[in-house]
């Protein structure tokens, strides 16, 4: 079934050879600003992570940690009480921006807006009602831990209204590319949320303090997003403009993204609350502390394609050229900046890990540090099909492969925790994380209607990526893996500078404005 979006958008039949007139919304030096703050926005936040996480864990216990962690997941996955209109929200700001419709985008917003509020308080009382359930039957919280982590819950539970309400207006700001001051907002609160708690520990360890601490940061932000949304679309100063007929496209293009927002998150930390039944919370720190550091290397694809997100749905009813070009050029810098980054981590993982969180920690960890980042490798390659598929308008292609995967990754995920613990969980996630990366692949050629001309040599340098990766694990000692690391390196950057980046690519890049230059060509091929 092809998924419509008569309301939602008006489609023009276009020449798919026919180049069109390049819209400013997907203009190259515009994606290329707001990409580098959108890197901003996640990596120093990451830095901070590096810092306080082994801080925390000393100072908290392993028990205590794996509880922290476990409440961090529940914060992030509050925003599926939103119905997907965050993400929906995005893509039809920037369809009206694009079409010169300014006036029609505050009735989208506010009657987004009450319905996110609606379903973030049924969300809260859902998971107030379950969180007794939680602490006390499904997870092994240690007794003495039980009170607290109750009282947690509850906080977390009064929290998801304003946190379905924060997605609601951030999807506003990227509708707009207002990626700048999205940033901006976005980097003073999740550092307080990572460095918040260090505030806490010397005058309590109580989990409560430190769950009230993570609420009142996500109230102010919720209030930094609606003055930026105001300050970036004055009309929403008129008043509430609820508009019924709305509801029905708004809630058929969000219903599927949401099915996405609630198996999505399942699918990423089902882990961890099966290794705190099948095992322990404190295997549950072994396995969350090296997750938690691999997969912020995400933050690299997550800030392109998050840009790419709203340039897509403008493009992909305007300029089918276009469209195909973004993509390519998505994938092809988001490999060329993690491939390094993943074959260091593979090589130098237990020393890494060591001087990180110490011996224990490498000892345990090691082996699910690289599988983790074998799939965090493969994962980054399918942000962009991701995103193009979603901003399309077909969230259900995303959905029906969520709902395909769940259980058969559910299923795999117990036999392999069983037998071989956590570092059967992450054995269990890269194969997943690889199936769904095929399955994006293909469904995302199928929307563009042709075939990617990147295709062929994107598949020849994974394979190859692939296969550093497990020749970087071989080596045990410190002279050898240094040798690896080099001459794995110098072969890449041989390959990229011959295969990956075209003549003209390099010529924009050796000018003055080299990175913004090339941003702003826009008739480059991939």
């Amino acid at each position: 079934m092809r998924w419509p979006l008569r309301v939602l958008r008006s489609h023009v039949p276009r020449d798919m050879n026919t180049p069109q007139a390049i819209s400013p919304l997907t203009a190259g030096r515009l994606l290329a600003r707001n990409t580098v703050w959108n890197l901003l926005g996640q990596l120093l936040p990451m830095l901070v992570a590096i810092v306080t996480v082994p801080l925390l864990i000393r100072n908290l216990g392993d028990a205590r940690f794996g509880v922290l962690s476990l409440a961090w997941v529940l914060i992030g996955y509050f925003s599926l009480f939103d119905l997907g209109l965050g993400r929906a929200l995005t893509v039809m700001v920037a369809d009206r921006l694009a079409r010169h419709q300014r006036e029609h985008i505050p009735p989208v917003v506010w009657t987004s807006l009450l319905l996110m509020l609606a379903l973030g308080v049924v969300g809260g009382l859902l998971t107030a009602a379950a969180s007794s359930w939680l602490i006390h039957r499904a997870l092994k919280i240690p007794p003495a831990l039980q009170p607290e982590t109750l009282l947690s819950f509850y906080l977390l539970a009064i929290s998801i209204p304003l946190v379905t309400l924060t997605s609601g207006l951030r999807g506003v700001l990227e509708g707009l590319q207002r990626f700048r001051i999205l940033n901006l907002i976005r980097i003073p609160i999740t550092v307080f949320s990572l460095a918040g708690p260090l505030l806490v520990l010397p005058f309590s360890h109580s989990l409560v303090m430190i769950v009230a601490l993570l609420m009142a940061a996500r109230l102010v932000g919720l209030a930094m997003h609606w003055m930026a949304c105001i300050h970036a679309l004055p009309e929403l100063r008129a008043g509430l403009r609820w508009q019924r007929s709305l509801l029905k496209p708004v809630a058929r293009l969000g219903s599927w993204m949401t099915v996405s927002n609630v198996i999505g998150p399942v699918l990423i930390y089902t882990d961890r609350f099966l290794i705190g039944g099948l095992l322990s919370v404190s295997a549950v720190t072994y396995y969350a502390a090296p997750f938690d550091m691999v997969t912020r290397l995400s933050v690299i694809p997550g800030a392109v394609a998050g840009v790419l997100f709203p340039a897509l749905a403008v493009s992909m009813s305007q300029d089918p050229l276009r469209t195909e070009l973004l993509l390519g050029r998505g994938i092809k810098y988001v490999f060329m900046a993690l491939f390094p980054l993943i074959f260091l981590m593979m090589t130098f993982a237990p020393e890494g890990l060591r001087l990180w969180l110490g011996p224990a920690f490498a000892a345990q960890a090691s082996s699910v540090l690289r599988w983790l980042a074998a799939g965090v490798f493969l994962n980054s390659l399918a942000y962009m099909p991701f995103a193009l598929i979603q901003s399309a308008g077909r969230p259900d292609v995303t959905a029906r492969l969520h709902l395909i995967e769940l259980p058969l990754y559910c299923i795999a995920l117990v036999i392999l925790v069983k037998a071989w613990g956590i570092e059967g969980a992450a054995i269990a996630w890269v194969g997943r994380i690889a199936l769904d990366t095929v399955l994006i692949f293909f469904y995302a050629r199928r929307i563009i209607g042709r075939k990617l001309r990147f295709w062929p040599k994107l598949q020849a340098a994974t394979v190859l990526g692939l296969l550093f990766f497990a020749a970087a694990c071989l080596p045990e000692t410190w002279g050898m893996k240094t040798v690896v690391l080099i001459s794995g390196l110098a072969l890449f950057a041989l390959a990229a500078g011959r295969w990956a980046v075209a003549p003209d690519e390099w010529a924009f890049l050796l000018r003055k404005r080299g990175i913004a230059n090339l941003a702003g060509r826009a008739d480059a091929a991939p």
